[in-house]
């Protein structure tokens, strides 16, 4: 028996490959998204930032020409008749004059300071587009990165996930390697199934076994033919089943035929191509087949659940959860 699980196929590796270059990809991509997301982000706000300096300098221009128009017209009507009268010691004339070049005076410093205002958020927008320039390229560069290793990850799990369609031709699963069935029995397609009611899923996009007739969602189904291999290997012969995914129409047509031994149409797993009834030996407790099943078929993400030892009390049923699947 040991030798028999020690020499399990390469089957199981290629899936368990698969799925990890599927998360590797997975992580890769929500990187790029991030940085994808993070450059608009800068881009927002980077054009606020321009578009609120652009309406400053808009308020400036508006501030600074009554400003220039009054400095303008001091310099064009000067007081009186010029500087005659201050020479000439007329007192309110002089006081006069005095007051038009010290308004002047102060008129000019106005216009000056908001010149330099002015100049200041042309520097500062010139500032700002030069980081944001940067900014693009600094991102740009590093999205392009990110896309290269997304691009380089694609092609190894699609490459993987070839690998693994070819290993299920090889051991008898009527599979098109390029056509559509090959998309069913991609176990990183499963999410497929999730898009529709408990025993509605399209046959097309369900995995054959080796058992012919007999479906099952791709990841049930390619750790179920690793389970297969080595009971073959154990036993002589493939395991028997008599169900794998049933339609609702099907579920029901067994619920009322067999009351009390089948779930709720709409609620078994079968309906969800996660669960098989087999035979052989298996369907009887106590038996050789049943006691090996027992012993090996968590390996492989299949198991007996507790109600189906007493109630009701099923021995041939099994179902499948990625989440015990402990081979490496």
């Amino acid at each position: 028996m040991a030798d028999s699980l020690a020499a399990a196929p390469d089957l199981t590796a290629l899936r368990k490959e698969a799925e990890k270059a599927a998360n590797e990809l997975a992580a890769a991509q929500k990187v790029l998204d991030k940085r994808t997301s993070d450059l608009k982000a800068a881009n927002d706000q980077l054009n606020k930032k321009l578009k609120d300096l652009s309406a400053a300098q808009a308020t400036l221009t508006q501030m600074r020409r009554p400003i220039a128009d009054l400095v303008e017209l001091v310099y064009q009507q000067p007081v009186a008749d010029g500087i005659a009268p201050f020479l000439s010691g007329d007192g309110d004339a002089s006081m006069a004059l005095m007051r038009s070049q010290s308004d002047a005076s102060v008129l000019a410093q106005a216009r000056q300071l908001q010149v330099d205002e002015i100049s200041k958020a042309y520097a500062d927008k010139q500032r700002l587009a030069a980081e944001a320039q940067e900014m693009r390229a600094t991102n740009l560069l590093a999205a392009a990165q990110v896309e290269a290793e997304v691009a380089t990850l694609t092609k190894r799990s699609d490459k993987v996930v070839q690998s693994l369609t070819k290993a299920l031709v090889k051991m008898g699963i009527k599979i098109d390697k390029v056509g559509r069935a090959a998309f069913a029995c991609n176990p990183l397609r499963i999410d497929a199934t999730t898009d529709y009611p408990n025993g509605l899923i399209p046959k097309s996009i369900l995995c054959p076994i080796q058992q012919r007739g007999h479906l099952l969602r791709a990841d049930a189904a390619i750790a179920f033919v690793s389970l297969n291999e080595a009971y073959k290997r154990q036993f002589g012969q493939q395991m028997c089943v008599t169900d794998a995914y049933r339609t609702l129409a099907e579920q029901q047509s067994v619920y009322y035929r067999r009351p009390g031994f089948a779930a709720v149409p709409g609620r078994s797993n079968h309906g969800l191509g996660m669960a098989v009834d087999l035979c052989g030996g298996v369907q009887s407790a106590g038996t050789a087949q049943f006691r090996w099943m027992e012993a090996n078929s968590k390996r492989y993400g299949w198991f007996h659940p507790d109600w189906a030892y007493s109630n009701p009390y099923e021995p041939w049923h099994w179902e499948y959860d990625p989440k015990i699947d402990s081979l490496p």
